[in-house]
């Protein structure tokens, strides 16, 4: 009989557990709190539970780590972790400290299924979803890793945000992704704010209104274009859910968003969608007068190059031509700092030595390289 990994729970979850076992549930509280704020993984020292239920844990359950394959820093403190999930795949998880704050980013899926032309994750293919389990022993591993490692005081967190921005499409796994979230930000677990968690998703509209309801957190949307003929070439979702449903449904999201905004992120492709007309198209885009208008934060990344993509970063004079046409027009725009290009831990670059099931990457070299532009002016989605 396989044993029942702890970490697959939420509090709620692990309460019904509990109760499976003949127990109550402040007996699931004890047990959740030695799992994430203690990161303990032995019941023989979990000392406040009954030694009763120690002893019937041991039979049944485990805490159920990650096998870490490698380890890499980068010169700027950047940690990036390489995670062996079997069947030959494998995650990785990316810690980025900065002054005010220690932010790790965390997968969702060995490889990804929506294959954007600028992702190196997309172009391995997609493998599996991650569980539940899988999901937070990322956060679990470097939190308590680097609480040693750090020689930080009791109670003291190494990581104060976590971004679902790592390996995968989050919102495709969806059911996994729910109780993480949760683990993450009840105050027995990790107790992160919802502002601190953040959601990034390429756009599944049908997902982001669940999320809404189930779990509103912080909710990074990646963008990437102004218009549907453009975006449709680099994040193929926007086929099945184009620029107008995507927008109205980060309107909708806004209704209950721990934030007032949503960051769109914008991955700055030379001679691709980086020209002054593109700026301005997407200006048209989120101010749309009345209820087409989006309360939204620009982030604009660099980016990596890496060779099967056929494309290259803007150069940062015309990145920061491109910022000053959207923060003159009042929109907050950031340019993002590229972190552990050197460890190939920066954004768009995650590969995680998946296995290409699908071909995905032999049948990107097929694709003709067709980037347009066009007007940006609503479709009819195809019935």
């Amino acid at each position: 009989m396989s044993l029942v990994n702890l970490l697959d729970f939420d509090l709620d979850g692990l309460a019904a557990y509990c109760e499976s076992l003949g127990e109550k549930r402040f007996r699931a509280t004890q047990l959740f709190r030695w799992i994430h704020q203690k990161g303990a993984a032995d019941f023989g020292a979990m000392t406040d539970l009954a030694k009763s239920l120690r002893d019937k844990l041991a039979g049944v359950a485990e805490v159920r780590p990650l096998t870490v394959a490698t380890e890499q820093a980068s010169t700027d403190g950047t940690i990036k972790w390489l995670f062996d999930v079997g069947g030959g795949n494998a995650i990785e998880a990316v810690f980025i400290p900065e002054d005010d704050r220690g932010t790790l980013c965390v997968s969702s899926q060995a490889g990804c299924a929506v294959g954007c032309r600028f992702c190196s994750t997309g172009h391995q293919g997609f493998s599996r979803n991650l569980s539940t389990g899988e999901i937070l022993a990322q956060l679990w591993y470097a939190e308590h890793h680097l609480r040693q490692r750090l020689n930080l005081a009791p109670g003291e967190r190494a990581i104060t945000n976590v971004v679902m921005m790592g390996m995968g499409e989050p919102l495709q796994n969806y059911s996994a992704l729910v109780p993480a979230l949760k683990a993450m930000l009840d105050d027995h677990g990790y107790g992160l704010s919802r502002r601190r968690v953040t959601v990034s998703t390429s756009g599944v509209v049908p997902m982001m209104d669940r999320l809404r309801e189930d779990c509103p957190v912080a909710l990074a949307v990646s963008l990437h274009a102004p218009n549907d003929a453009l975006r449709d070439e680099l994040v193929p979702l926007n086929r099945k859910y184009p620029l107008a449903e995507l927008l109205a449904a980060c309107r909708r999201y806004l209704e209950t968003a721990p934030r007032d905004f949503i960051t769109f992120e914008y991955c700055m492709l030379d001679g691709v969608n980086d020209g002054d007309d593109h700026a301005r198209e997407l200006l048209a885009l989120v101010n749309g007068r009345g209820d087409r208008h989006v309360s939204c934060k620009l982030n604009l990344i660099p980016f990596n190059p890496f060779p099967e993509s056929g494309l290259h970063c803007s150069p940062r004079a015309r990145v920061l031509a491109f910022a000053k046409i959207l923060q003159d027009a009042g929109i907050v725009t950031t340019v993002r700092k590229t972190r552990g290009d050197d460890i190939d831990a920066a954004c768009g670059q995650l590969a995680g030595e998946v296995k290409d099931r699908t071909r995905a990457a032999e049948r990107m070299k097929r694709l003709p390289v067709r980037i347009v532009s066009a007007p940006a002016e609503p479709r009819q989605k195809p019935h």
